[in-house]
């Protein structure tokens, strides 16, 4: 249920002096009644004055109101905060963070101990100060989190390109060229900041990019590195539809600080609002985990089993769920002894539990528009306005090498990360690879299960990449996302192999033959026998505060769209999203907001690849009108990346600041 505005004392704007003499603007939520207690921070870049306010509102209102102060920050350079925005997840932002959790400790509405949460950025950054160990810092709750900024991010998955890049890099290039708020920083002083953010802005992509490899600028803040350097205990969210599932498991295996998870079918949300439901009680999860960390009451916290999972049923795969069945299941312990790793083997009579004599070398040369039905890589906007989720496969399924079992005669309940070892040749030095497991209904309706990705030059290393030797057979090992989600009786298990993954991955610059030598290929399915004596978790229905009020003048809006080219054999798949159109009240601010992602392809050209995302956002008031339009667009030849960008900044429809930005950056195994 939702409660009404509780008691508590809402500061609008606190500053935050950094050693340095910049300072960073805070909105704190204290008790009413005035005690020392424990703060919780959240620390983000996404604006606290206007774009998390409503969520804010929502969250922090109902821990200050149950017994907790909230530091909610914006990050340098970004909402109302002094200084720039140097890149995402940098030291700098990690040592501003420590000097926030020293200032919060010695205030006195606080008792000394903090925590952290958030989710994405917030939750990243939880771990990443964590592992400085600053001395106050007691818990961490983090949700859609990662534990390394190369396998797990926006940016690369098995060491291919992902098209998230240029969506994630457009928005983080809209964020660092926005205003702070005339009404917090001075009517006499916005102007000077906001021309200074522009003028240090940075085509961010076209830095990521040029890291390709899994080097030391993708180590820095990859709590991997170190898994012992993180004290603080951690509570860390997640879901199966979400781009950061396998560091839910990672951390809960390698951290040696106290760890538990959850993981439920959502997507890229909080699991109080997670779309699919079912949803749960989140906030009150979160106040065991800090009233045991912080407040040393024993809750129970420490006795729940290692990971509480949400267990799918195979479902009509539509691209939108608002709620998958299914049931929870908690492991004492993770890797979990009650789950077995199956072998299945591929061969001329398709895909079975008992190796095969017969194999042979089949080849797939794959349509470069496979993987026009798959889900977005971390789908954000699932149960709102998003249709973001895989649909029926049989197209990408017909540009793939598919093998199958025979239909199933038993439930099978896959639990875990399947992985799959194939010996693997290309025609090209530098190929890719895409791997599905489907389940497919007696009527061939083929859904996802989960999938991976992986560029064949790192097939030994992110770091040390190796160009192929065309026609060599290479052995391969590729785990996939981990999946929760029981294979009805009567259906098939289908793996099925492509060389091509568009619109989610970016193509191997030549046209790729791959061959699979069937009598080294098989994959290990992990499988959770359903005669096991597990519990059962129970959570809560979500809980939280109303958020701030609204004026709604235009609702959230999505739509997605498939253009093909006949006569050139062209796709082009537009999504343009508008974030719909409402006033605050509480601040007056009215806020619209748009965006537009076209990625376009050429069915047997890879060098036709192109991708262009654009951003606009206003923000008006009687005395304050602003509006931002950003760019980032890529294309590539066989030897180069070529980035484009531009930013254009307006006051009252007038041009206040203007920048582009061009730069070509060479493959480098990619």
């Amino acid at each position: 249920m939702m409660n009404e505005k509780p008691s508590v004392l809402n500061v609008e704007l606190a500053w935050i002096a950094l050693p340095d003499g910049r300072r960073l603007a805070a909105r704190l939520f204290l008790p009413a009644d005035g005690a020392a207690v424990p703060c919780i921070l959240e620390y983000l870049p996404y604006r606290r004055r206007d774009g998390t306010r409503l969520r804010d509102d929502a969250k922090h209102r109902w821990f200050a109101a149950n017994g907790y102060a909230v530091a909610r920050v914006d990050i340098a350079g970004t909402g109302d905060s002094e200084g720039l925005l140097d890149d995402e997840y940098v030291l700098r932002e990690q040592d501003d963070a420590l000097a926030v959790i020293d200032w919060i400790s010695r205030q006195p509405w606080c008792s000394g101990a903090v925590g952290m949460m958030g989710i994405s950025w917030g939750g990243f950054n939880g771990l990443q100060v964590a592992a400085r160990r600053p001395p106050a810092l007691k818990a961490v709750v983090t949700v859609c989190t990662t534990d390394d900024r190369y396998a797990t991010d926006a940016h690369f998955m098995g060491g291919c390109l992902i098209n998230d890049m240029f969506g994630w890099g457009g928005s983080l290039q809209s964020y660092g060229a926005r205003p702070p708020d005339p009404a917090m920083v001075g009517a006499d002083k916005w102007r000077d900041m906001w021309r200074a953010r522009i003028d240090d802005l940075t085509l961010f992509p076209a830095r990521w990019l040029a890291h390709q490899r899994r080097d030391a600028f993708w180590k820095q803040g990859s709590v991997c590195e170190d898994y012992s350097a993180i004290e603080a205990a951690v509570l860390v969210v997640g879901g199966w539809l979400d781009g950061y599932t396998a560091p839910i498991f990672a951390l809960v295996e390698n951290l040696t600080a106290p760890c538990k998870a959850i993981c439920g079918p959502w997507g890229h949300k909080e699991p109080n609002q997670g779309m699919p439901g079912p949803q749960i009680d989140f906030l009150n999860e979160c106040k065991r985990w800090w009233d045991r960390w912080l407040k040393g009451i024993d809750t129970g916290v420490e006795a729940d089993p290692a990971v509480r999972l949400y267990v799918m049923d195979t479902a009509e795969p539509v691209p939108l769920f608002t709620h998958r069945d299914g049931h929870w299941l908690g492991f004492p312990s993770w890797p979990a002894p009650e789950i077995a790793a199956d072998t299945w083997h591929f061969g001329a009579w398709g895909l079975t539990p008992q190796a095969q004599t017969a194999g042979g070398v089949q080849i797939v040369r794959s349509p470069q528009t496979t993987g026009i039905k798959a889900q977005e890589w971390c789908p954000y906007g699932q149960g709102r306005i998003a249709a973001e989720g895989a649909t029926d496969q049989r197209e990408d399924d017909a540009g793939s090498l598919c093998f199958d079992s025979a239909p199933l005669t038993e439930p099978l309940m896959i639990v875990g990360a399947p992985v799959l070892r194939l010996r693997v040749a290309a025609n090209q030095p530098q190929a890719v690879m895409a791997v599905r497991l489907n389940t497919v209904a007696p009527d061939g309706t083929s859904g996802m299960v989960t999938f991976g990705l992986l560029n064949l030059a790192h097939r030994d290393s992110h770091e040390f990449p190796e160009p192929l030797e065309p026609g060599q057979f290479y052995d391969v090992t590729l785990a996939l996302k981990p999946i929760g989600q029981t294979l009805p009786v009567g259906h098939r298990l289908r793996v099925a192999i492509s060389s091509s993954y568009w619109p989610m991955m970016w193509p191997a610059p030549g046209d790729v033959t791959l061959s699979v030598d069937l009598d080294a290929a098989e994959i290990d399915l992990p499988r959770l026998d359903p005669a096991h004596s597990l519990p059962t978790p129970v959570f809560g229905t979500a809980d939280g505060c109303e958020p701030g009020e609204t004026l709604r003048h235009l609702e959230p809006t999505e739509t997605r769209t498939i253009h093909l080219g006949i006569e050139g054999q062209t796709a082009t798949f537009d999504i343009i999203s508008h974030d719909g159109d409402y006033t605050i009240v509480e601040t007056g601010t009215r806020i619209v907001s748009t965006r537009t992602k076209q990625y376009h392809i050429a069915r047997l050209d890879p060098l036709a690849c192109r991708t262009a995302v654009q951003y606009m956002v206003s923000y008006q008031r009687p005395d304050w009108n602003v509006r931002i339009e950003t760019e980032v667009a890529c294309r590539a030849d066989a030897l180069q990346f070529h980035l484009t960008g531009s930013v254009r900044t307006y006051e009252d429809d007038t041009l206040f600041a203007a920048k582009d930005f061009a730069c070509s950056i060479p493959r480098d195994c990619l």
